[in-house]
């Protein structure tokens, strides 16, 4: 069971980042990142301009979150308020991030519908899933964030 350690003014390092909350939605994030990035890649949409910002956040924010893990896991963060501020900040710019590129993921989905739907349509419906779960989890991490910065 997830403690509350870390939401008292505390940030873990090394194994307590997957027993703390909100620090065990790194591996969520980094999955359901993971998934839309891959199902965008394997998709062919014509306006190519909303498929590159959804890559593009898709890919940010998964590689900003593996090093942020990793920043944690190693102890570099030496418990200080600092860090808990910029940890608060990235997932706050990750949320919107990714709420933006649900949305117009979802617009080009819902443009290119066909019947019968085609594989490319579902997905791209499934990239929509994966991404507004995706919006939820970093919204979800930056609110009890925010709450562990404050606490310091």
């Amino acid at each position: 069971m997830a403690s509350n350690t870390a939401m008292m003014g505390h940030l873990p390092s090394g194994v307590g980042i997957c027993t703390t909350i909100p620090d065990i939605l790194y591996v969520p994030e980094l999955i359901f990142g993971g998934l839309v990035w891959i199902l965008v890649a394997c998709t062919y949409v014509v306006p190519h301009n909303p498929q590159g910002w959804v890559m593009f956040v898709s890919l940010f924010c998964f590689i900003m979150t593996f090093v942020w893990l990793v920043v944690f896991a190693c102890g570099s963060h030496r418990n200080s308020s600092g860090w808990a501020a910029a940890d608060f900040i990235y997932h706050g710019i990750a949320a919107f991030f990714y709420l933006s590129a649900s949305v117009a993921l979802a617009k080009v989905t819902m443009d290119m519908k066909t019947d019968p739907p085609s594989l490319n349509y579902k997905l791209d419906i499934s990239a929509v899933v994966f991404s507004y779960t995706a919006t939820l989890l970093y919204f979800v991490h930056t609110i009890l964030s925010a709450i562990r910065w404050k606490s310091f």
